[in-house]
């Protein structure tokens, strides 16, 4: 029985404490748990290199996550994993196998760096091929860990794919040398039930062009006294699929992007498109090979985007008073959706914002423009949060000093593009 006189210890009352405090804690404790992870890993390491099976009776690493720490399957797979790529370990002939992500051991014993973001590198590194020199992979690893610092998993995946593409630019070995194109196909189905249905497979420029025009029209209505639109996502696209197929064959006038016909836009580097190599990136599709880049690009309804270096737009239209079709465009180019850090909100939701604002006689030219999702447009607007378009020509954000006192600009990694 505890004794009358021990100390008694004061849950923290933190409706008391100023915002800019809670936001410290807040980070000071996700240091500290990364630094805790690491501690235990290491341990773990230690454990597998005597043997599992002669420190705690269990079988395999992962059996002893599994039993001693009560997860599941997966994660206990998941944290082993992390283990085995951390720190060295026991070859199959004896003797000490090296690690896979030494430096990503070190940022994580920092607290800066936690798990999914380890998950991400490690994924990319086991991927790269055992003929690449070794200092090759440990540069290769030092980019994804900088960049984990102050970027999530999607970001870190995304360097991983161009590091891979640059340390094993042929990549895997094709099936087929003369790999057949895509042949379209159509089927009517009538069900059982009576209703009628559409089977098909179309090819990447029909599937882009479809999209683009039915994704307008299928954005959920505007609530109504209060009511919301409750159509599933399948059902706002069966409806406007529906909408689509009257309007093309009643009337000409087919409601479009920004009020001009249906536009793909298709994304690749100046070296990719001078070296005819890389890929290309055909908006709603995602990376595609730079042939089917140029093949696309043969059709005037298409309008090419090219990008340099940094990604900013070399040529594609003047500006106006108003955002134009040319500038939104670039915007696009640019920004990849809404440039806000973190955010994923796609290009059709988002609107471009006047970095001096329009009412301070801001200018409507690009850099004076960037994209918003209607959340952090707002934002913007009424928050100390400040955005900026940066020497390279990119858009980059800083905090309010309550959130980050050290005033570091930030960037969207989630969709920059190589």
């Amino acid at each position: 029985m505890a004794s009358d006189n021990a100390p008694q210890k004061t849950p923290t009352e933190w409706w008391r404490v100023d915002t800019a405090t809670l936001h410290a804690r807040k980070q000071e404790i996700e240091v500290l748990k990364r630094q805790l992870d690491a501690e235990q890993n290491a341990i773990l390491a230690e454990i597998n290199a005597r043997g599992v099976r002669g420190c705690s009776g269990h079988s395999t690493l992962v059996a002893m996550i599994y039993e001693d720490f009560h997860v599941t399957d997966k994660e206990a797979k998941a944290r082993a994993d992390r283990v085995l790529a951390l720190y060295p370990g026991v070859a199959v002939g004896g003797g000490t196998e090296p690690p896979l992500a030494p430096l990503t051991a070190d940022a994580a014993a920092e607290g800066a760096i936690g798990g999914s973001q380890i998950d991400a590198i490690i994924r990319t590194l086991a991927r790269i091929p055992s003929t690449v020199p070794e200092d090759d992979v440990r540069g290769g690893e030092k980019i994804l860990v900088d960049l984990a610092r102050h970027a999530g998993p999607r970001a870190i995946a995304q360097a991983g794919r161009r590091l891979l593409d640059k340390l094993d630019p042929d990549g895997k070995e094709p099936r087929n040398e003369d790999p057949k194109d895509v042949c379209p196909e159509l089927r009517f189905v009538k069900h059982r039930d009576g209703t009628l249905g559409l089977k098909a497979r179309l090819d990447l420029e029909t599937y882009a062009r479809l999209k683009s025009d039915l994704d307008p029209m299928a954005k959920p209505h505007k609530a109504i006294d209060g009511i919301r639109d409750s159509r599933t996502h399948d059902e706002r696209y069966g409806d406007a699929f529906t909408d689509y197929v009257r309007l093309k064959t009643t009337s000409r006038n087919l409601p479009g992007q920004a009020g001009e016909a249906t536009h793909i836009l298709v994304t690749m580097s100046y070296e990719d498109l001078i070296n005819d190599l890389g890929e290309a990136h055909l908006d709603l599709v995602g990376s595609i090979s730079a042939t089917d880049a140029r093949i696309l690009a043969c059709d005037a309804r298409v309008r090419p985007g090219v990008l340099g270096t940094a990604g900013e737009p070399l040529d594609i239209g003047r500006s106006k008073r108003t955002v134009s079709l040319a500038q939104k465009y670039a915007l696009t180019i640019r920004d990849g959706d809404c440039a806000f850090p973190g955010c994923d909100m796609p290009v059709p939701r988002c609107t471009a914002h006047h970095i001096v604002f329009w009412r301070h006689h801001g200018e409507t030219k690009i850099d004076n423009l960037v994209l918003l999702c209607t959340k952090h447009h707002r934002l913007i607007h009424h928050s100390e949060w400040k955005v900026r378009i940066a020497q390279d020509g990119l858009p980059e954000f800083t905090a309010p000093a309550y959130l980050d006192p050290t005033g570091e600009p930030r960037r969207n990694n989630m969709h920059l593009r190589a």
